[in-house]
């Protein structure tokens, strides 16, 4: 997979990067960021925490509003921020905040216009983690995970799906019941369509 470092700056030590690359699960380039800490030098496999982000975000609300990279410089963790939805002119949206672009719910979309690029699911659960796996020194068997509202209830479904895979889940004010709220009612209906079974 071809990947294209956006940019890269220094802090603590380590490297901070933003990485675009094309995606098969969304059929669109997407962008993630993934800081390094200094023991990336060293040749050994390092630990992986997932961060997934709320409504409206990007890769660049927490790392550039956050601060997690002190901590990881100490602790010798990668740090990952993907995306919350595909973007692009032929990706469909809608002028509301909370559904489309910016809002992927780390679903896979059954219902069109979305289910063409709306892959959130596999992209943060398949996809991606291979990328990183291939590209940068993870160590994928020790995974931690976690997320703030949009990207909490991504952080506690994907871990409660695939329990083997991390060490830690936490989740940041998530919405914890996306069936019972607005948002998610929206949402899961506009991309899985109606009915609670789907």
């Amino acid at each position: 997979m071809t990947i294209e470092i956006v940019s890269e700056n220094k802090a603590h030590g380590g490297r901070q990067l933003v990485v675009r690359h094309p995606s098969s699960a969304t059929s669109t380039d997407m962008i993630f960021s993934i800081f390094l800490p200094p023991q990336a030098g060293n040749g050994g496999k390092l630990p992986v925490v997932w961060y997934l982000s709320g409504l409206t975000c990007t890769h660049a609300n927490v790392t550039e509003k956050g601060e997690y990279r002190a901590a990881c410089a100490d602790h010798g963790l990668i740090f990952v921020a993907p995306d919350t939805s595909p973007r692009g002119d032929d990706v469909p949206d809608v002028e509301e905040y909370d559904f489309g672009k910016g809002a992927g719910f780390y679903v896979d979309a059954t219902e069109k216009p979305w289910a063409k690029h709306y892959r959130m699911w596999s992209y943060v659960t398949e996809e991606l983690p291979k990328l990183v796996e291939a590209e940068f020194p993870a160590d994928m068997t020790r995974q931690g995970i976690t997320g703030h509202s949009m990207g909490g209830h991504g952080a506690l479904t994907v871990a409660l799906r695939h329990p083997d895979r991390f060490r830690s889940v936490s989740a940041f004010a998530p919405i914890a019941a996306p069936s019972q709220v607005p948002w998610g009612q929206k949402a899961l209906a506009g991309y899985l369509g109606d009915g609670r079974a789907n």
